[in-house]
């Protein structure tokens, strides 16, 4: 009987499977696919050369498994792996569980999965001049994109930086200099910035200043995905008079450089105006090759 009551009590109270799944739906399959994906390339279960981006096998192989591998494989098992899957899980929480950008969908899961495409497409075609440069695998690439429209998103948020607060808007510049100072490669971060910046100004500024709209969410996400902002469905842990594992308090654990944000002041007042990595990769060489050959 003790025993049964302490696996109930367990089971109520959460666990990491009832916090894996109050993730938001976007969140919950890039952060798990994620996850899988990095373990099986780190264990052997999966040759690591058959996930990174290769146009050779992708066009002759027909390989279509390398338009979404790269995005999914973080790197090899090391602590910067670990800070990249926790702010990929982190700050695609944050954007997709608040009004994201509209493109269509009312802010909701269809415009956050229409800014993933858009991202993904952007990173592949310019990622032909920065091959010397960037190794082929995208995972940092487009957490930083997500990180960066978050914090246009929510520029008065504030987050913790080595304990320093400072206003999200300056988040991903703090983070590129932090890693222009530790003299790791920013290449992918800058890449991240840059398209996600991209985004930003199609989305929040051209309509604003121009009165014209380039970018709209296909039909076929919405009717998949529906239109409004993403509603959270409530956990065992939330149906109870639990505590909150998840509130900001003053005395909040912070993740090294990176931090926890303070919660989202009240949406109405984020959304007025309207809608107006450290490195983490192989050394794939500093020539630029494809792997795989000679």
């Amino acid at each position: 009987m003790p025993a049964n009551n302490v696996g109930r009590v367990g089971i109520d109270t959460g666990g990491p499977q009832e916090w894996f799944r109050a993730l938001p739906l976007v969140t919950r399959v890039w952060f798990g696919s994620s996850l899988l994906v990095t373990l099986c390339g780190n264990l052997q279960i999966i040759n690591v050369r058959n996930l990174i981006f290769a146009w050779e096998p992708l066009k002759n192989n027909f390989e279509i498994w390398r338009l979404v591998t790269p995005f999914l494989y973080m790197g090899p098992f090391q602590f910067n792996t670990l800070i990249s899957l926790y702010i990929l899980m982190d700050y695609s929480k944050r954007y997709e569980s608040s009004s994201g950008y509209n493109t269509g969908a009312g802010g909701g899961t269809a415009d956050y999965v229409f800014a993933l495409i858009f991202a993904a497409t952007f990173i592949f075609i310019t990622y032909p001049f920065l091959t010397g440069y960037l190794a082929p695998i995208f995972g940092t690439n487009m957490t930083y994109f997500v990180l960066y429209i978050w914090s246009k998103r929510y520029p008065d948020v504030q987050v913790s930086l080595f304990g320093f607060p400072i206003p999200a808007l300056w988040l991903p510049f703090a983070l590129l200099v932090l890693k222009v100072f530790m003299g790791a490669p920013f290449t992918d971060l800058i890449q991240g910035l840059v398209v996600g910046h991209l985004y930003y100004y199609l989305v929040d500024i051209v309509p604003l200043i121009y009165g014209k709209d380039f970018l709209h969410t296909p039909q076929f996400l919405i009717d998949y995905f529906g239109i409004g902002a993403y509603t959270p469905q409530p956990s065992q842990q939330q149906r109870q008079p639990a505590r909150q594992p998840d509130r900001t308090t003053n005395n909040e654990t912070t993740f090294p450089a990176f931090g926890r944000t303070a919660p989202p002041r009240d949406a109405q007042q984020l959304n007025t105006g309207g809608n107006t990595n450290t490195n983490n990769r192989y050394n794939w060489g500093g020539s630029g090759r494809v792997l795989g050959t000679d």
